[in-house]
């Protein structure tokens, strides 16, 4: 039986909220039960650090001070087979290095949702498919 979680995982682009411009490269992949998210890959100008540290990050987070690439962003995800959703996780944002509760779904364009919740505040992405 095909598990519909598989189409969570692999590689997707996200898309910089103000600018529109691709940003990075994650890669979804699952470890146990949970769903984790990794960053591959970062779309940098040239007038910006190629490879940027976690400044932000908590200092008692592992993440601290580590280079964003190759970091777990996303953690301990779990499908909900009932709402075709991942959830139940965690995402950082290695930008302002706050951490998020996280939800997940494809929509019906083939996009990934990504709503990071604080309290009754949310905000979705939408991450692309990434075929690279």
């Amino acid at each position: 039986l095909f598990s519909q979680a598989q189409e969570f995982v692999g590689k997707w682009k996200t898309i910089d909220d103000n600018t529109g411009k691709a940003k990075s490269i994650v890669e979804i992949y699952k470890q146990g039960d949970k769903y984790y998210g990794k960053v591959l890959e970062l779309f940098r100008g040239p007038d910006e650090d190629q490879n940027p540290i976690c400044e932000e990050c908590e200092e008692d987070d592992a993440r601290y001070k580590k280079p964003v690439k190759g970091m777990v962003i996303l953690q301990d995800m779990e499908y909900d087979a009932k709402d075709k959703t991942l959830e139940d996780g965690k995402i950082l944002d290695p930008e302002n290095g706050e951490t998020y509760d996280c939800k997940m779904w494809v929509g019906e364009d083939g996009n990934l949702n990504v709503r990071g919740y604080v309290a009754f505040f949310y905000r979705t992405q939408q991450w692309l498919p990434y075929k690279g």
